[in-house]
């Protein structure tokens, strides 16, 4: 009985080491794209997308397939710094959904001179090749 709870409980914190790591990994993925668009390299920031015909993106114009529509669609929406402006992440809430993909909810800000805007998201993260990346990335 002894030895079953040990084992139990060494599983929970290998566990819950994991979970933490993931998100800790995640968070640093949102981190470098917010540095990356507030420095105004819009492919720099693309480096936390699945790099894949498959990555899926749904906007306000509809819904966008691979990682190079999504960089086009970027660039053309976001053309100069100014409509860039500054952004801000806030995450709100991370579920892990499997050993291999987590949900985030969160709110987007882009401080502007022209006017600001900002939005909702929720992004699907999975490790691919041991690095976390965005698969599936719905924007409002």
């Amino acid at each position: 009985m002894r030895y079953t709870v040990t084992l139990l409980l060494i599983s929970i914190l290998v566990a819950a080491k994991a979970q933490h790591q993931a998100v800790t990994a995640i968070q640093q993925v949102l981190a470098a794209q917010q540095a990356a668009w507030n420095s105004g390299n819009i492919t720099q920031f693309m480096q936390g997308y699945w790099r894949n015909d498959s990555l899926q993106f749904v906007g306000k114009s509809g819904v966008t397939y691979g990682w190079n529509n999504t960089l086009a669609n970027y660039k053309k929406g976001y053309a100069s710094a100014a409509e860039m402006g500054q952004l801000q992440f806030t995450i709100m809430n991370t579920k892990k959904i499997s050993r291999k993909y987590y949900s985030i909810l969160g709110k987007w800000q882009l401080t502007r001179s022209m006017g600001n805007i900002g939005g909702y998201f929720t992004l699907l993260f999975k490790k691919i090749k041991g690095k976390w990346l965005i698969v599936s990335d719905h924007s409002s």
